[in-house]
């Protein structure tokens, strides 16, 4: 079986835009402590630097830094402004779908935000269809969109990611009725999963032949039981 690659090994494939003058950590070390502090549930640049600095110069040293001076947010504020981002976070996916067994998150959610402070002025936010894991409280995949109208695009495509990376197998994908189309079905289907999709008014066809389905059959159109001779 080919071994997994490390979380270090992905993002050390990263491409680093920075000059090499004044350049003090390794981009994926950087990108490791980011990702772990995330984790364990560091929101901000300044958090994710303390949770590195509280944990030592060997954790650090375990992580890929190769100095334990001069770590600071603004270092992550620059970092994050010039990486590929799409790049970055295709990478980190990766590194926890490899780590799902068969018996982890068997339930993924597709989803679309706009990102919390991304608005800038009349610029509209940046908005994002991801593929999340309740259980293991972990984006295993995103994409960005353009506006809200594209979510059903970027879901298709989304889904064709997961596929090929064999993390639909198994699992159970849940989403709002904005998803709700046969050729969603069709791509959770053929990547071996199963779906739970919300129908609303928006579909009214749908909504009134789900409702018959699990109706009542009329009175008498039922087989009458078996009667003793």
């Amino acid at each position: 079986m080919e071994a997994r690659a490390s979380l270090l090994e992905l993002l050390e494939g990263l491409h680093d835009p920075r000059c090499a003058r004044g350049k003090r950590h390794p981009l994926a070390a950087l990108l490791s402590l980011a990702v772990v502090a995330m984790l364990a549930g560091m929101t901000s640049y300044e958090a994710i630097v303390q949770y590195g600095k509280e944990r030592g110069w060997p954790f650090l040293q375990w992580l890929g830094f190769t100095t334990r001076w001069g770590l600071c947010k603004a270092t992550y504020s620059r970092v994050f402004r010039r990486i590929d981002v799409v790049d970055f976070e295709a990478r980190v996916g990766q590194w926890i779908g490899a780590r799902l067994g068969r018996d982890d998150a068997h339930l993924l959610n597709i989803d679309g935000k706009t990102a919390r402070g991304s608005r800038d002025g009349d610029t509209p936010g940046v908005h994002l269809v991801a593929a999340y894991a309740p259980d293991v409280k972990a984006v295993l995949a995103q994409l960005r969109v353009d506006a809200k109208t594209n979510e059903h695009k970027a879901a298709l495509e989304l889904l064709g990611i997961l596929a090929a990376e064999d993390t639909i197998r198994g699992k159970i994908i849940t989403g709002d009725a904005m998803f709700t189309h046969r050729d969603v079905c069709a791509e959770v289907i053929a990547g071996g999963g199963d779906y739970v999709l919300q129908v609303k008014e928006n579909q009214p066809t749908l909504s009134q032949d789900i409702t018959a389905a699990f109706a009542e059959p009329p009175a008498g159109l039922s087989p009458p039981p078996d009667r003793a001779t």
